[in-house]
């Protein structure tokens, strides 16, 4: 089977069986890019709000006690060049990376499926299993990052049990602005990326062009490959490319100064191979590459005032998802595996709308009514079966209220009812199920400067997926239709505010209690069901309970005129309440992030990083049973220096990893070892 593609420069590029075969990307943007040094002019951009979900009015934009904020500075400071590797630089997050070679980020132990990705308020999860590849989305085009975790706001829609992360894009805020970045580093790594912007009387525009490859990374020092014939013998991880290319565009109409109308497109491509597993299992060895990885966004977002007490706000979107994924016999990628499961394509789609309506007429209240409708199709096919469809429809109905109660008092209730019904399954019975989600934020501000105490309670539910109710998992399990909801009861305590000169902080308890979770347990079935001879097969049902509970700090501190000190740490214990023998893997106990700037004048400054964690449970196959392994602490310290010949460009050299430290966040998955990068920045 051949997949055909065009890319960006729209070139046709054929899904080959090994990285020689790779297909020419994008070779135009370089070229672009440099076009755009000559232009002169300065600008700042500014966050698209609209396409936040904020809570009320008046802290539009603002960072709430139940939403962090990471601005585009702070990514690039960072050299973030993914959301996976952005969002970890605060408290609560940490990253994994999975077999198929995917980053996933966990917030406060709750995994992807159960912490949804939006783009401006539009749902991204792949409708089939609900995850989201961090790894995939980039960040050059995005203006902020938005976190929101056990007070999440009820009007993003369903599903966010442990919380929500919405990726905030740029509106352009003069005549002409944008910036230009170019880089290269370790394991033929490139990159580039323009973002373009103009702001007119009544209308605006924005454009962002993004390329990002690599051939691989470098090994760590002293790293093993513990297979019986191993596949990583040089100094480069094999099998480890990647390519993702963006197109992001927006226009919208201000016709007034209350009313706002944008139309936005996204576009996706995406190649990756899949570094083959290291680790001393011995089974589930495999040889996989995804010739595509694809997703087309286009969505409608508007903001209209009725009246002098209402605002309607609407949300329509369409969007695609396309991905292959190629099995090969061996690590020399020539021959596929050509059975029941390979090649796998699937091509799913998700199309739904919004609308919020937020009233002002009565006095201290700023009361939202949402109602979300959202419609989830699958399609999966390979040479030996026929084609798979799958499609849920899934609403909701919101509200909230934020209450002025006195002065410095606010409280923020709000409750949802939310239900998902299967309209359309392969060869099993369809199904249905609700949930009612609430929570309660109580605000007490402390000072004239923005600090405050916050309590948090709420009540939050995440649907199973269709792979979770009708995966067959090639034989070896029943389907479940009537599959009910997780439900998660979370209670959060924290202060935030500039407790002292020069300082900005904060610190947060909290606990969550996690019931219905999906596990795996054996039951009756009809002979053959699941193997010759097999009377009992594997099915999810709602068994499970944890507990999640630990504490949050976060620090941003300027040290006299030159020196500047960040940090977040987390503590997380996770435990099943269940069934002690299966334990919680993949989220450390302890994290620490922390960087330190010094500036010693205009034209310099000096960044040293260190990412620290311990405690991460891991699992693999082993003997016919779960093995568990702890894996090593570590930390790892990366140094950047920044030169900026005038205001308006700079120029970043740095080493990652500085120590070459071997680290894992999955079991037989190594991380790179020492890396560098040299990349120039310019903004107009």
């Amino acid at each position: 089977m051949k997949n055909i593609r065009y890319n960006l420069g729209g070139e046709k590029a054929a899904a080959g069986t090994g990285e020689a075969q790779r297909a020419p990307r994008l070779r135009l943007l370089p070229a672009l890019l440099l076009a755009f040094f000559a232009t002169s002019a300065a600008a700042q951009d500014g966050s698209f709000q609209l396409g936040t979900v904020v809570v009320t009015g008046a802290a539009q934009g603002a960072e709430q006690g139940a939403e962090q904020v990471l601005g585009k500075d702070a990514i690039q400071k960072r050299n973030a060049d993914t959301v996976g590797s952005a969002v970890v630089a605060l408290p609560g997050t940490s990253l994994s990376r999975n077999s198929r070679n995917e980053d996933t980020v966990s917030l406060r132990g709750f995994d992807s499926r159960q912490v949804p990705m939006f783009v401006d308020g539009v749902p991204l999860y792949v409708p089939y299993d609900g995850y989201v590849d961090y790894g995939r989305f980039t960040t050059f085009d995005l203006a902020e990052i938005r976190v929101a975790k056990a007070g999440a706001s009820l009007l993003y829609g369903p599903n966010t049990l442990g919380g929500a992360i919405n990726l905030v894009t740029r509106k352009p805020v003069r005549a002409l602005e944008g910036d230009v970045r170019l880089g290269v580093g370790s394991g033929s790594e490139k990159m580039g990326s323009l973002n373009l912007g103009t702001r007119q009387d009544t209308w605006y525009a924005q454009l962002g062009l993004s390329y990002l490859d690599a051939d691989g990374f470098p090994l760590p020092k002293g790293f093993k490959d513990y297979k019986a014939k191993p596949t990583d013998t040089g100094s480069q991880r094999e099998n480890a490319y990647r390519t993702d290319q963006r197109l992001s565009f927006k226009v919208g109409l201000t016709p007034n100064a209350t009313d706002e109308y944008a139309l936005g497109y996204v576009r996706q491509d995406g190649e990756k191979g899949n570094p083959v597993y290291t680790g001393q299992s011995t089974s589930g060895i495999r040889y996989w590459q995804w010739p595509f990885w694809d997703k087309d966004s286009l969505y409608f977002i508007s903001s209209t005032r009725i009246g002098q007490n209402n605002v309607l706000k609407a949300r329509v979107f369409y969007d695609t998802y396309k991905n292959s994924i190629l099995a090969f016999s061996n690590a020399s990628y020539a021959t596929q595996l050509n059975n029941t499961s390979f090649p796998s394509v699937y091509n799913d789609s998700s199309t739904g709308a919004a609308l919020e309506l937020a009233n002002y007429a009565l006095a201290n209240h700023e009361l939202r009514l949402a109602l979300h409708l959202k419609q989830d199709k699958h399609e999966e096919s390979n040479p030996s079966s026929p084609t798979k469809n799958y499609r849920d429809t899934t609403t909701s109905l919101a509200v909230e209220d934020s209450i002025t109660l006195a002065k410095n008092w606010h409280v923020r209730v709000g409750l949802s009812h939310d239900k998902r019904d299967a309209k359309e399954v392969y060869d099993w019975p369809t199904g249905s199920t609700s949930a009612t989600n609430g929570l309660v934020e109580l605000t007490r501000l402390l000072d004239e400067h923005g600090s405050e105490a916050y309590a948090i309670a709420s009540h939050k539910t995440r649907f199973p997926t269709i792979k979770d109710r009708y995966s067959a998992r090639m034989g070896a399990a029943l389907p479940n239709p009537d599959l009910q909801p997780e439900v998660a009861n979370h209670l959060e305590l924290g202060i935030k505010g500039s407790p002292w000169t020069g300082g900005k902080g904060q610190a947060a308890v909290f606990y969550s209690r996690i019931t219905d979770l999906m596990q795996s347990v054996y039951v009756a079935a009809p002979l053959g069901t699941c193997g010759a001879g097999s009377t009992t097969c594997a099915q999810a049902q709602n068994v499970g309970r944890s507990r999640h509970a630990g504490l949050e700090l976060s620090l941003d501190q300027s040290i006299a005129r030159q020196w500047t000190l960040t940090g977040a740490y987390t503590y997380l214990a996770r435990r099943n309440l269940s069934d002690a023998s299966v334990q919680p893997t993949d989220t450390p106990r302890h994290r620490l992030y922390t960087a330190l700037t010094w500036a010693p004048s205009d034209a310099w400054e000096l960044r040293t990083t260190l990412e620290t964690e311990q405690g991460r449970k891991v699992a693999f196959a082993g003997s016919g049973k779960t093995i568990y392994r702890d894996l090593a602490g570590f930390g790892i310290v990366g140094v950047k220096a920044t030169w900026k010949p005038r205001k308006d460009m700079a120029v970043d050299f740095g080493v990652a990893n500085l120590g070459d430290k071997w680290y894992e966040l999955s079991d037989g998955f190594p991380l790179p070892g020492r890396t560098w990068f040299v990349r120039g920045s310019y903004r107009f």
